[in-house]
Formats: structure tokens, C-alpha cells, sequence
């Protein structure tokens, strides 16, 4: 069963989370908010991030991008960028051929229909999006490098253009790559196909929709960036970069340069935002990489902003035709989604995994008995797509909550109602969905109910029963509510966490997540002072070097507190037992009889004891007893075996303006499940940054192509990310059901906001417009998007 929390303000703290507590000996400290110790260092501008870093001789390297989008290329002529003072070498695709590296990034895809090229990291004979990297210049710095990839001449053969998946499908559309000459590098079916179409023929209703999830961009406020060192003494490489996964990018790194792993070294600094982007291999650091070895001198890249925009990250960009079928009473009997996902120039990473994960995620807080989901990733001349917060999940989740809210109003329930009659009970878990997945455990009505009291759903709908026709306000705008319930796969995959005791019975940890926001450093340390009874403030987290943790899967798909917390607490209990059995010997008792609190083993019934410092001391002196191993410490690989899944509700009110489409959060209230919260303040704040780029995507954010495939959102003056006017005070509030799967009892929480919150938004839109005739609308909400939906409706 689930426990309530009580609602946070404002900030987000509330009783379970005081920003000013400090913890202390004898404090149990899982549980409560304890202020981030990152943040003192961001604030003030001590933080090392990449482009801070800088090295004797170091050079950099700019890229000539490809402006057209898709083309043969005829000849690149450098001479000019050759001549110029402060220009070491241009390199093209003819000159890393001719080295013994493979430079081409690996397909991170897992089995596709087709086997097409991999991506390399300077285009070969044929460009296939607009900005993809042609050749590279390295100067004596960031200027003259950028001046001389200007002075590059490349000629082009252009070819016939397609952005859009589902023409791409076409039969006259032109070919990407040979290897699919229909465009289809995927096609993935999860659930049962014919099951869903029994249940939609033998439903009282079947409703249809059109959707589309629009294609964004990361906007990290950190661009991409490396900087390579090639040591030839030792013959080892040394990155330091942007990354969320450092010992995935070693991987990546070897599999491009053709070097073996304990030839490289990847550390990952201080890193400004990660979203996905930065979990993924790009041409920038490979180049710089190769660039150095050639060189023997650091070579550092930079990404620029417009560059990132170009060929940095997009994501969603999801095409989808959806049937429901819901009979007389209300119970959803089906549902049916055929999608073609956009995966760009190049299957790169999460863009062309994303149907398998995308339809094995298509399950809701509903019993849905019959569910199909058939998927395509297809080619086009568009940037490369990868995961971005979310991967999937956001996409799965809008069209199940778009089908429920539609079949609601189509068929004259309230959306709540609807959602409550099929939701499923908290008796029911562990509960297996149609489409595959087992859900550990969940309380769905509860968290449900704490968002609709928190913004009054019942006086609402008491007004809108009163009212023939829209409800408005003093102003004349349309009053909407939405709701949107999901269900988030968190976790996956496996993880290293590594505890020392030092002699003087310091303590440092080192997990091979990455930290780039999400409060490691805090979190990890909250968990080891418990399990040691160690003061907060003696222990160390570290992650983000390759060289000095054994391995690391990174921070993506809110796995880290599942799998690096998990690590580090069984790691911090194997040390705990150890020690317990070393101050047995000293103190000649049982183990058994020992007891553990703030710090000191203490046998039973009597003032005999020992502190955690002076056993850490023995471990390392004269005195480790006979039978005992010296040292304390302790590594754990730990391998999530079942996932946890965290859910919730988001509830917000609007004001929408018919005459001009302006709409106006009135409110938002954010009700999440994520087990155990080892920091609650931390939680808030990932719920907070997640419903704010939630928000981007639903009203403003939007990457748009031109027929030619340039792209008309290249800069932040046309990719309108919201600016802290456009975000509302966000209220959250918790309800805590532990998972089951994992000794903590945690479950992810980094991306609930950005999943819940598009569905939420569009929800209260449609149904402030819904007396006026508009059935859809698709993201985003822009001004204009909602003005023509309301012309269009009243004609």
C-alpha cells in the first residue's frame, strides 16, 4: 500500500524536506531533504566544466558542415584553408580512410530489418541531412579553426530531399540508403495484432485519432564538447567530455579509433544538462580524438549552438494512428497504434531502437486487455534522432492519455471517471499489461485523487454541469482542466558501486553513474551514512573517470538510484559486515552479538565498543586479526533483475483566450510515485525540471524543416525553449508505494515531469475548447495553433 506525504510549496520543501537541515551524528538521513553539496560549486562559478579545460599546445578543431540535405559530393577543395597562418592540417574523409582507425561512429540500434552504413564521422562520397561534418580543420585555436572551415570549398551533386516519415514510405520518395530502399529501417510489432482487432470489433465504440508527437531538439545549457590528449609514451588517450556515460563512450571511442579500451580514458567533468544527447557518440569527439593521435598534441572541440542545432540531438517526431474500443459501461475493451517514427539520416542510437522500446512501453495505469502496437523507424534527410529525457516513454504515454481523454468526451464520460473505472486496483499487483510488462507495485486512485483535490476537479465539474456551453472567467477565456495519468519503466541494465574505508574512517564512494543534475553526490551519501553510520560529511562520491571505477553503464532512463544506489548500499553493508567482524575480534565477541547505530559496534547489554574509525584503522595496520583479509572496502556489480515502475498523476487548470490563442497555467499540480525518496527535495526538483521542458514540448518547442530539408529552427530565435515567465508555479506532492524489486525500494524519477506533462496540457486545452468543436489538436499549443483550431471548429 501506498503512504501519503503531505504537499510540498512553492519551492518545493515541505515538513519531509527542510532546505536548511544539516545533517549530523545519530541522524537517519534516507528520507529527508538534505541540500545538494554540488551546488555550491555551480553557484559560484568554481564548477570544471569541458571548455574550461585547457592544455599545453592544446589546438581545436571546427567542422565544414553540409548545407544541403541530401547530396553526392563532387570535390572539396582546402587549399585555401591549407595557406592560412594558424591552420595545422584539414582533414576529409580520403585522410581518416587512410588511417588504420575504422572513424566510423557504431549503429547502437540493436537488430535492424536492413544493415545500413554506420555513421562516419566525416561524410563519404554522400551527405544525407543538412550539417552533417565534411571535413575538419584544426587551428591554433577555436577562431582560426572556424575561419578556416569557412575557407573550405565543397561541391555538391544535389539529390531529391524527404523529411517526413510517413512520405518517406512512399513509393516515388527518394532513397536514403540503398540497404532500405523503402525507408524502413524497423518495423516492430509488440502485443497481439489480432487480439486487438477482435476487441476493437466486438467494442460499442471505436474512437480514432490522428496524432503527432513534434520533433525537439536538446537545449542543454552545455553544448557537446571534448578535449582529446594522446600520451605517446604510454599510448593511451585521455578524453575529457560531456558525458553521461563515461565508460560507454570508452566503449564507443575504442569501437571508432580502433583501440582497445585500456588504451583510453574518458572523464566526464562537471556537465551542464545531458537529456540524452550526451549519452550518445557524435563526429565531435571522435574527430578531436583522432585529430590528437595524429597531432600528438591535445586537440579540443567545441560545439556551437547552431551546430548542435543542426546535427546535436533531435527526438520524438512520431507520426500515429490510434483506435480504442470502449463499450457501453465505460471499459476499455482495446487498443490499436500504428506509427512511423522519424530516425533521421542515420540510425544512431535510441531514434531507431525506439519502436521495440516504444511499443513495449505502450502500457497505462489501465486494464487494457487486447493491445497492439505496430511501429516503424524510417529514414530521412533530417539530423540523426536519439533518446531525449524520457526516450519512448513520452510518446507511449501521450497516446494512450490522448485515445482515454478522446473516448471520454467522444462518448460523453467524464475523462476522470473513465480513467478511474479501468485504472488498476492496488490489490492486482504484481500486474502483467497486454503488451507484456509486469508492474511492481502501484496505488493508481490514490495519487490520482491528490491531484484532483489539489485543483478542485470536483467544484470545476460542478460548474461546467451548470454551465450551458464553456466555462470562462472575468476575462471571457476558456476555463479547462486535464488530467494525465502514467506509468514510467525505470531503472535497467546493471551497475558498479565501489565503498572504501579509509584508516581514519573517512569513506569514499565511487559508482559508475554520472551525476550532470540529479544530486549523486548527495543522494549516494545519504544512503552510504546510514548503512555505516559514518558523519554525512566524511564520505567522498566520485564517478565520472573511467580509469578509477571498473565500469559503469552511466545516468539515462532514471536508473541511477535503482542500480548506482543499490550498488553502493549493498557495498556499504558488505564493508559494514566486514567491519562488524573485525570489532568482534577486538572486542573477543560473537558477531552476532554486536549492535550497529551512529557509528560505533557495541555488544549487547554492555559498554563494550569500538568505533567504525578505529576498525577502519585496524583494517590497515599491525592488528588485522588472523583469517581477515586486510583493507575495508567493498565493490558490488549490481544487476537490476525486474523493473520498477514509477507512476502518477498531473492535473492542471488553463485560460485560453479564442480570439488570439493564448493560453494562460493557471495551475499545475504534480502528484508522483517514485517508491522511496532518499532526498525529497531532490525528487521535487527532478519533477520540476521535467515538467518544465514537458511544458516546452507541449506548447512551443518544435523543430520544423523546410521541403528542401533545411532546417527553419536552426537557433534559439526560432526553437522557442520556454523562459521562466512561460513556467507556472509548479506544486508537487507525493505518494510513496515502495517497489518490491530492489532492497531500497526505490523507483526512477528523472523524467516523470517531461512524460506527464505534454498529455496534462493538451488534456485541459481540448477541454476548454471542447464546447466550441475541437475534438484534436496536435503539439504545440502554440498561439496560432490554437486560434486556427478555433476557426477551424467554428466553420
Amino acid at each position: 500500500m501506498s503512504k501519503d506525504t503531505p504537499p510540498s510549496e512553492g519551492s518545493g520543501a515541505g515538513p519531509d524536506t527542510d532546505p536548511n537541515s544539516v545533517p549530523g551524528d545519530g541522524d537517519r538521513l534516507v528520507g529527508k531533504g538534505v541540500t545538494r553539496r554540488e551546488d555550491r560549486a555551480l553557484l559560484t562559478g568554481d564548477a570544471r566544466y569541458t571548455d574550461d579545460i585547457h592544455a599545453p599546445e592544446m589546438a581545436h578543431v571546427a567542422f565544414v558542415r553540409s548545407d544541403r540535405a541530401h547530396a553526392d559530393i563532387e570535390g572539396i577543395d582546402t587549399s585555401d584553408a591549407e595557406a592560412m597562418d594558424g591552420v595545422l592540417a584539414v582533414y576529409t574523409w580520403d585522410d581518416l580512410a587512410a588511417s588504420a582507425a575504422p572513424c566510423v561512429l557504431s549503429v547502437r540500434s540493436g537488430p535492424l530489418d536492413c544493415d545500413p552504413p554506420g555513421h562516419p564521422v566525416l561524410a563519404r562520397e554522400r551527405v544525407r541531412y543538412q550539417g552533417q561534418p565534411v571535413a575538419a580543420v584544426v587551428g591554433e585555436d577555436r577562431y582560426r579553426a572556424r575561419d578556416g572551415a569557412r575557407a573550405v570549398s565543397v561541391e555538391y551533386d544535389p539529390l531529391d530531399v524527404v523529411v517526413d516519415a510517413s512520405q518517406a514510405r512512399q513509393s516515388d520518395a527518394p532513397t536514403v540508403f540503398e540497404q532500405a530502399p523503402d525507408n524502413v529501417a524497423l518495423t516492430a510489432t509488440l502485443g497481439d495484432p489480432d487480439a486487438a482487432s477482435e476487441a476493437l470489433e466486438a467494442a460499442d465504440h471505436v474512437v480514432e485519432r490522428d496524432l503527432r508527437n513534434n520533433r525537439l531538439i536538446s537545449s542543454a545549457i552545455e553544448p557537446r564538447a571534448a578535449v582529446a590528449t594522446y600520451d605517446t609514451g604510454d599510448q593511451r588517450l585521455t578524453v575529457e567530455m560531456t558525458s553521461q556515460s563515461p565508460h560507454g563512450h570508452r566503449s564507443d571511442l575504442s569501437s571508432t579509433l580502433g583501440l582497445p579500451e585500456r588504451q583510453i580514458r574518458v572523464v566526464a567533468p562537471d556537465v551542464g544538462g545531458g537529456f540524452g544527447h550526451k549519452g550518445h557518440h557524435h563526429p565531435g569527439e571522435a574527430m578531436a580524438a583522432w585529430a590528437a593521435m595524429r597531432l600528438e598534441r591535445p586537440v579540443k572541440w567545441t560545439a556551437r549552438r547552431s551546430a548542435n542545432y543542426l546535427e546535436g540531438a533531435h527526438a520524438r517526431d512520431h507520426q500515429t494512428h490510434a483506435e480504442i474500443g470502449v463499450d457501453d459501461d465505460g471499459t476499455i475493451r482495446g487498443l490499436r497504434v500504428e506509427t512511423d517514427a522519424n530516425v533521421g539520416g542515420y540510425a544512431l542510437g535510441g531514434g531507431a531502437a525506439m519502436p521495440g522500446w516504444y511499443g513495449s512501453l505502450l502500457s497505462s495505469q489501465y486494464d487494457i486487455p487486447a493491445i497492439s502496437c505496430l511501429t516503424r523507424a524510417v529514414f530521412t534527410n533530417t539530423a540523426p534522432l536519439h533518446s531525449y529525457r524520457g526516450a519512448g516513454r513520452p510518446e507511449a504515454v501521450y497516446v494512450a492519455e490522448r485515445m482515454v481523454s478522446a473516448a471520454a468526451r467522444e462518448l460523453d464520460f467524464d475523462p476522470v471517471d473513465l480513467r478511474r473505472h479501468n485504472q488498476v486496483d492496488p490489490g492486482e499487483f504484481p500486474f502483467e499489461t497486454a503488451a507484456g510488462a509486469t508492474y511492481d507495485s502501484g496505488d493508481y486512485g490514490n495519487a490520482m485523487d491528490r491531484a484532483l483535490d489539489a485543483v478542485d476537479y470536483d467544484d470545476y465539474r460542478e460548474r461546467v454541469a451548470e454551465t450551458d456551453g464553456p466555462v470562462t472567467d472575468d476575462e471571457g477565456r476558456h476555463v479547462g482542466v486535464g488530467v494525465a495519468c502514467y506509468v514510467e519503466s525505470t531503472g535497467g541494465g546493471y551497475e558498479s558501486g565501489v565503498v572504501r574505508a579509509h584508516p581514519d574512517g573517512t569513506v569514499t564512494v565511487s559508482a559508475g553513474t554520472h551525476s550532470h543534475g540529479q544530486g549523486h553526490e548527495t543522494t549516494y551519501a545519504q544512503i552510504v551514512a546510514d548503512e555505516l553510520g559514518v558523519p554525512y560529511d566524511d564520505i567522498d562520491v566520485r564517478e565520472g573517470d573511467s580509469d578509477s571505477i571498473p565500469t559503469g553503464t552511466g545516468t539515462f532512463g532514471s536508473r541511477s538510484t535503482i542500480t548506482g544506489g543499490n550498488a553502493v548500499a549493498e557495498s556499504a553493508r558488505e564493508v559494514r559486515e566486514k567491519a562488524r567482524d573485525l570489532a568482534a575480534a577486538t572486542l573477543e565477541a560473537d558477531p552476532a552479538d554486536l549492535e550497529h547505530d551512529d557509528g560505533e559496534f557495541r555488544v549487547t547489554g554492555t559498554d563494550r565498543s569500538v568505533s567504525f574509525a578505529d576498525v577502519a584503522s585496524q583494517a590497515y595496520g599491525w592488528g588485522v586479526p588472523d583469517g581477515f583479509e586486510p583493507g575495508l572496502e567493498s565493490t558490488t556489480f549490481y544487476e537490476q533483475e525486474a523493473t520498477a515502475y514509477t507512476f502518477g498523476t498531473h492535473a492542471a487548470r488553463v485560460a485560453v483566450d479564442p480570439e488570439t490563442g493564448e493560453i494562460d497555467v493557471e495551475r499545475y499540480v504534480a502528484v508522483d510515485d517514485c517508491g522511496e525518496r532518499i532526498n525529497p527535495l531532490i525528487v521535487d526538483g527532478q519533477v520540476h525540471g521535467g515538467v518544465a521542458q514537458g511544458l516546452g514540448q507541449a506548447l512551443s518547442e518544435q523543430a520544423v524543416y523546410a521541403d528542401n530539408g533545411n532546417l527553419r529552427t536552426a537557433s534559439l530565435q526560432d526553437y522557442a525553449v520556454p523562459k521562466s515567465l512561460d513556467v507556472p508555479e509548479i506544486e508537487t506532492e507525493a505518494t510513496v508505494t515502495p517497489s518490491p524489486v530492489n532492497d531500497l525500494g526505490v523507483k526512477g524519477i528523472g523524467e516523470a515531469g517531461t512524460i506527464a506533462a505534454p498529455p496534462t496540457l493538451v488534456d485541459a486545452v481540448l477541454d476548454a475548447l471542447a464546447p466550441l468543436g475541437v475534438e484534436s489538436i496536435d503539439m504545440p499549443l502554440t498561439d496560432e495553433t490554437v486560434w486556427t483550431a478555433v476557426r477551424d471548429a467554428e466553420e
